[in-house]
């Protein structure tokens, strides 16, 4: 199966998916075609110098968040790759790697909300970087006005999204959501200033005008 019938496979699997909160097995997305290195070609790109080469790309930081089968069980991750895609229609992307466990949660519930977090939150952010623990155990939230999704406190903004389409790229899904609304806190009761958390070589770091 080529990469645009895995993607079609993936969008079919999605619309297929039934109502948003309801529980049931997810089949893995198929793993795509890799083509081995010949002995007389140039050696793939070392995984590590890749890492750091793009780790001098700094990116904000995100938790995309969906509504669970029941309200005591959201989903959420920690994402760095997040963009803006479309102004019309208002569209998103981030990308999420095609082994991860929370995604196939995401995708059953076919909504999710991006909270792009504060320079405060990097504690927050290492929390949903981590599998297999209650991430949202003792984390402030409240539903997205459209999806449900959580919407965590303290975010420095929200984009509350329906999935639209989900592309495959390698070891990742390119996963495009369609905005239904969006907001920023008209005030951080913590007095925090709105400021971003930044992430640059493999470190968190603040914005200094």
């Amino acid at each position: 199966m080529g990469h645009a019938g895995m993607a079609a496979a993936a969008v079919r699997y999605l619309r297929s998916a039934g109502e948003p909160r309801t529980a049931g097995p997810v089949e893995p997305l198929p793993r795509p075609d890799l083509r081995a290195v010949g002995d007389d070609e140039r050696a793939p790109i070392d995984p590590a110098e890749f890492r750091r080469v793009l780790g001098n790309f700094a990116t904000g930081v995100t938790v995309v968040t969906a509504p669970g089968a029941t309200p005591a069980t959201p989903a959420g991750f920690a994402c760095q790759s997040f963009a803006a895609l479309s102004l019309d229609p208002p569209l998103i992307a981030f990308m999420v790697a095609r082994t991860s466990t929370t995604w196939p949660r995401i995708a059953r519930a076919g909504v999710f909300c991006v909270n792009v977090l504060g320079a405060h939150q990097g504690d927050l952010c290492r929390r949903f970087a981590v599998s297999g623990s209650d991430k949202f155990a003792g984390v402030a939230h409240e539903p997205s006005p459209v999806s449900g999704s959580p919407r965590l406190s303290g975010a420095t903004a929200w984009v509350d999204c329906a999935v639209h389409a989900v592309h495959t790229g390698g070891d990742h899904l390119i996963v495009v959501g369609r905005v239904n609304a969006l907001g920023t806190p008209d005030a951080d009761p913590d007095g925090h200033d709105g400021a971003p958390l930044l992430f640059h070589r493999g470190r968190f770091g603040h914005f200094t005008a």
